[in-house]
């Protein structure tokens, strides 16, 4: 009798504990993603906190929760709030809040963890050690991610907290594209059946710079190929004639080194041009027309000898989308040479006319495609093409806010949201096929000693080996290696899952 009543006793009291535990982590109701939760967060930041040339914000965008931030009035980013856009939902089963910036070349330029309640960060794990695997997503290229579908780049996991870091670089990366496409950052175009505001050209940059700093920061692209390069490609293609015929000389001899840009723009016309020639060059061109700057040197020319005869460039085309633009003789200028202090010389350099009506947007990425041909008859010649991708940087860009659109919505759809989150543990699963067979096969073994324990508890000295090499394993590979051991910080989680929207993703993020 004594027995149950210290029982009951017992349970008692791990009831009123763990009623006492679901109250504390009981979550609070979401803020809708109206703003008002980053403009509470901003106002413990500074606005270098996000972009380091800003100097103030600017005020809530009216139809998407993002901020400007400025330089001298001018703005050079945005700041948002990654649960405004994504379920940020941690180990805690609260929401990770994290404010970052973006510039407008769609590259992070600050992140700061602004409010959590993981409970490994409460209890085990330094803070500051959070805060700085955060803080390093500055400098994160969301173009590339955009075309690695979000794995471009390296996961910086601290032991002990897997879970929450891979729920922050999750939510940085895949919130950070949504504003970048929702703004058409760095040319990132949105996704199907999303809005966003047009870009343009910005005409009130016309700031002068060098080669260097043109080339540098991709305003000037670059296409360079050597012969060992144009033969080797031409070995690959298959063609056994081609092949057959290489080019002559030495194996780094410059075949062709091709620069690109977009002279029709006022800064880089003014920088590559002149005052002089790029004035001349705007007069000329027609509203809605563009002109592309190409400069070349090397044994093969971008033109060739054909338009003479013919009118038409045929190593060259300019394509964007499902849309391709020729150039005629007609099309085409030559130019004396780069203004653009610190240049190098070119054989050749020309100007070549976009039409208007070509369906060609100077704000969205495309590329030049050359023909490299080889004789390989008297008249019959193999082909390969070579892209030169551009695209304009940000800086020379500024949006045109259409205001709102019907039916437009910033809140993560939950349909999206739970595809992704299932998205993210099955891939963390894949990856980790080897730990999870290594413990699949432990937990077959422990279980038939418990089961089968008769035969082998006969040996006495196989059951003291076998329990400190069992032992020995789950501290060294499960414990330390595999970092899986079973902790307080399972049964925080676990309740505080329970007494909300219970999910398995948050769980199965670690194996």
């Amino acid at each position: 009798m004594p027995v149950l009543s210290n029982t009951a006793e017992w349970l008692r009291r791990l009831g009123l504990a763990l009623l006492a535990l679901a109250f504390i982590a009981w979550p609070a109701d979401n803020a809708r993603a109206d703003g008002r939760q980053l403009l509470k967060f901003l106002q413990e930041l500074k606005p270098a906190d996000l972009h380091p040339e800003a100097d103030r914000f600017g005020a809530l965008k009216q139809d998407l929760p993002v901020v400007p931030l400025l330089k001298q009035g001018k703005t050079i980013g945005w700041a948002f709030l990654t649960s405004d856009f994504v379920s940020t939902t941690g180990y805690s089963g609260k929401p990770i809040h994290i404010v970052a910036g973006v510039d407008l070349d769609a590259v992070v330029t600050g992140v700061k963890l602004v409010e959590h309640t993981e409970p490994i960060v409460l209890i085990g794990i330094p803070e500051g050690k959070i805060r700085a695997a955060t803080e390093r997503y500055g400098g994160l290229d969301l173009k590339s991610e955009a075309v690695a579908e979000g794995s471009g780049h390296d996961l910086d996991i601290i032991s002990g907290a897997t879970v929450t870091i891979i729920v922050i670089d999750d939510s940085i990366v895949r919130a950070g594209l949504k504003v970048a496409r929702a703004l058409g950052l760095g040319g990132l175009e949105p996704l199907k059946g999303s809005t966003s505001p047009i870009y343009e050209i910005d005409p009130d940059v016309t700031d002068i710079r060098d080669w260097q700093t043109l080339t540098g920061d991709g305003s000037v692209r670059r296409l360079s190929l050597d012969v060992g390069q144009i033969n080797e490609a031409f070995e690959k293609s298959g063609d056994a004639k081609a092949a057959a015929r290489p080019e002559k000389g030495p194996s780094d001899d410059i075949f062709i080194d091709m620069h690109a840009s977009l002279a029709s723009v006022p800064a880089l016309g003014l920088s590559l041009l002149g005052e002089a020639e790029y004035n001349n060059l705007k007069a000329n061109l027609k509203d809605g027309e563009h002109a592309l700057l190409l400069a070349g040197r090397g044994r093969y020319s971008y033109k060739g000898s054909g338009y003479v005869r013919g009118g038409l460039f045929d190593r060259i085309q300019l394509i964007q989308g499902d849309n391709s633009v020729r150039f005629r003789d007609k099309q085409q200028r030559r130019v004396g040479k780069i203004a653009a202090s610190g240049a190098p010389t070119f054989t050749e350099l020309d100007l070549f006319v976009i039409p208007a009506g070509s369906g060609f947007d100077a704000t969205k990425p495309f590329r030049v495609q050359l023909l490299a041909q080889r004789a390989i008859g008297p008249i019959k010649k193999a082909f390969l093409t070579f892209d030169l991708g551009y695209k304009l940087p940000g800086t020379y860009l500024r949006p045109v806010d259409p205001g709102p659109q019907p039916g437009t919505t910033t809140a993560p759809d939950r349909t999206e949201e739970a595809a992704a989150k299932a998205e993210l543990w099955q891939r963390i699963w894949r990856d980790r096929k080897g730990s999870i067979a290594i413990l699949v096969t432990a937990l077959i073994i422990l279980t038939a000693m418990f089961f089968f324990q008769m035969p082998f508890t006969r040996n006495e000295t196989f059951v003291f080996w076998f329990r400190i090499g069992f032992l020995c394993f789950t501290l060294f590979w499960l414990g330390w290696y595999a970092n899986a051991q079973l902790s307080v910080v399972n049964v925080l989680a676990l309740v505080n899952a329970l007494a909300s929207d219970f999910s398995w993703d948050a769980f199965l993020i670690d194996p």
